[in-house]
């Protein structure tokens, strides 16, 4: 019999509610939260437009997938890590279907839920993964059912160091920072040196944030560079550390597949340069379009039908035990779904 999941996701400026059937995307519709040029998105006001929008979204993901409460197998909700007042928000949505349509309930953990959906998409088999987001930079392979952390950010994320330096410049947050700031890049014409922050297996980006801001202070005002300059430095900069973390995780496990996954991943410049990468170390690169890659419901459903027709004895949640967390690491997950 074929398996269908609805999966909620609302862990930060984006509501997205999507249904997964036995691998197939029937629906997978989401909406953003976006504030004026220059400002970001505070938990309390995002939780209010998730509210104002999740039974909206619910309904259209329903109606798209022509799929009917009574065929779903399981109802699947972000766990974390995430906002929490946006991560509440539609964890109790998800509670609260769960006990009205009698269907059980699976939390699942946001970045396994990315890697899942990158898998799917892509059809790639056992791949390193980079994981970049407005919340989370991770490189990461699997190993002895779990998704190892082979390297992270030790500060903030490569997502949130584009969203503040868009805020820095003013730049529009309509469709999103990050997407504004890579076509701004592609206009740049001069390379300024900045920091560059690798630290065996991790990376640092707030130090890179501060002196590029700094920078941005000083030479605009006389007209040294251009704000495109500037994208186009920070770019580089940063996706060269990714590079360089991503290829030594790959020489480590011998890898011949890397997985680009999260918000960030749909930068193609980032995908040019992994891909020249790969292509060196004759190994093959993965990546989705904005679709797939920026958090989307079906992401979530995806792991949610891995978890439950794998082992839903242990991945099921009671409506007590239904809670969720800011921090929630990829590696505390027990992937039963794969072989070693």
């Amino acid at each position: 019999m074929p398996t269908t999941v609805i999966g909620l996701e609302g862990s930060a400026n984006k509501i997205g509610i999507g249904i997964i059937r036995d691998g197939v995307v029937l629906s997978n519709p989401r909406h953003t939260y976006v504030t004026p040029p220059g400002e970001g998105f505070l938990p309390r006001d995002t939780a209010k437009h998730h509210r104002e929008w999740v039974l909206k979204i619910l309904r259209q993901a329903l109606d798209e997938a022509n799929v009917t409460p009574k065929e779903l197998d399981c109802i699947a909700y972000t766990k974390g890590p995430g906002m929490a007042a946006p991560l509440l928000s539609v964890a109790i949505v998800a509670r609260t279907i769960s006990q009205l349509w009698n269907v059980p309930l699976v939390g699942v953990n946001h970045c396994v839920g990315h890697i899942e959906m990158g898998r799917l998409i892509t059809g790639c088999q056992n791949p390193t993964v980079l994981y970049v987001s407005g919340g989370n930079t991770q490189v990461i392979a699997y190993s002895d059912r779990r998704y190892r952390i082979f390297g992270e950010t030790i500060d903030i994320a490569i997502g949130n160091c584009l969203d503040r330096f868009a805020r820095t410049l003013k730049i529009s947050n309509d469709p999103s920072p990050g997407y504004n700031i890579e076509q701004l890049a592609k206009k740049g014409q001069k390379f300024i040196m900045l920091p560059y922050t690798v630290k065996g297996m991790d990376v640092s980006f707030s130090g890179i944030l501060s002196h590029i801001e700094e920078v941005a202070r000083k030479q605009l005002e006389i007209g040294e560079c251009t704000a495109a300059d500037l994208c186009f430095s920070l770019q580089e900069t940063l996706f060269a550390m990714l590079v360089e973390i991503t290829e030594r995780a790959m020489a480590h496990c011998g890898s011949e597949e890397v997985l680009i996954v999260g918000g960030v991943g749909c930068n193609l410049r980032l995908q040019e340069m992994m891909g020249v990468m790969a292509e060196e170390r004759g190994a093959k690169l993965y990546a989705t379009d904005m679709r797939f890659c920026i958090d989307n419901g079906a992401m979530i459903a995806q792991a949610g039908w891995e978890m439950f027709r794998s082992d839903p004895e242990q991945h099921v949640t009671a409506i007590e035990d239904s809670w969720c967390t800011q921090r929630f690491r990829t590696d505390e997950v027990e992937v039963t779904w794969r072989d070693n």
